[in-house]
């Protein structure tokens, strides 16, 4: 169930109602914490048409998975309000959540599950295919594409790791390096002998028929057939909104490259370096799936619940 008329204080808000933010949220409300959810709509993986790897609900589509989530937390008396979050500040009963309707809402912690943006390669009819045969993740989606012809959109040297990931799936797969990039001997010498074809020039759009990837055109006029294409998105974690809690973004990289923008030091729970604020999911690794996100929403959960218990503990005795 969903509302949007609810109290105006909470224990704890979750500002995202992904598979992290909502996992956090069950977790909270089985611990008997007043909780709110605050949810924009706009899961990262909603143009997939299925989530793989989660044990119990495997290839489950997205969006019901989530719709799911909402009627289990609701068993619990969290309330989910839907709603864009436009930033948080401090106030005297901790956090004030302010949201684009014009309400606010105050919160003793805050849960933040707001995922991230992935930023595509700008080529024509590339963002259009995007979660369907438009991939980057093989673990996610390479079972669905196996034994077929699967480009790799290069972005650096890192795409190298990404063509021999993915010829685990299949025999055919070409790396388009599209400019971004010069293989060294031991790269090309790696990527022949397991049978991946090279290909040189700038990439110029994407062609498809009857709602399918057909091929991937080159600047030059070439067209090599193609019916999936990986790329590697930039991420950028959604964090705007709370910038004048303090919480900052930092750089993630993997084998040397930058990868995309995260939010900063937190400790394994998902604390911040903020009093009272936690995070979870994709805003803050940028390499959760499904299933680590959900993980990660628990576990930040009972740190909450924790850090609750102290707190009231505390304001017991000082009371007696």
């Amino acid at each position: 169930m969903t509302s949007n008329s609810t109290p105006a204080s909470f224990d704890i808000v979750v500002i995202g109602g992904g598979a992290a933010g909502l996992s956090g949220a069950l977790t909270l409300g089985r611990a008997r914490r007043s909780v709110l959810v605050i949810d924009a709509g706009e899961p990262r993986n909603s143009p997939a048409a299925h989530a793989h790897n989660y044990l119990g609900r495997e290839g489950v589509a997205p969006r019901e998975l989530l719709a799911i989530g909402r009627e289990e937390v609701a068993r619990y008396g969290v309330a989910v309000r839907d709603g864009r979050v436009t930033g948080a500040e401090r106030d005297a009963d901790g956090f004030r959540v302010h949201v684009a309707d014009g309400t606010s809402v105050t919160a003793r912690r805050l849960l933040v599950a707001t995922g991230l943006v992935d930023e595509l390669p700008p080529v024509p009819g590339l963002a259009e295919r995007w979660g369907h045969d438009v991939l980057h993740c093989p673990y996610c989606h390479g079972w669905e594409v196996r034994d077929q012809a699967i480009g790799v959109l290069a972005s650096g040297p890192l795409s190298v790791h990404q063509a021999l990931l993915w010829r685990q799936w299949s025999e055919d797969v070409t790396l388009f390096l599209n400019d971004a990039f010069e293989p060294g001997d031991d790269d090309r010498g790696q990527l022949l002998a397991r049978g991946i074809t090279i290909v040189a020039g700038a990439v110029g759009h994407l062609e498809s028929k009857e709602d399918e990837l057909t091929g991937v055109a080159l600047a030059d006029g070439r067209v090599v057939a193609c019916r999936a294409l990986v790329v590697a998105p930039k991420f950028a974690a959604r964090a705007e909104p709370l910038a004048a809690l303090g919480l900052t973004t930092a750089e993630q990289e993997r084998a040397g490259t930058v990868v995309g923008t995260a939010v900063g030091t937190v400790d394994p729970t998902g604390r911040t370096e903020v009093p009272g604020v936690w995070v979870a999911g994709n805003v803050t690794d940028l390499f959760d799936t499904v299933a680590t996100a959900v993980a990660a929403g628990t576990r930040a959960a009972a740190a909450i619940n924790a850090d609750l218990v102290a707190e009231d503990t505390r304001m017991a005795v000082e009371a007696r």
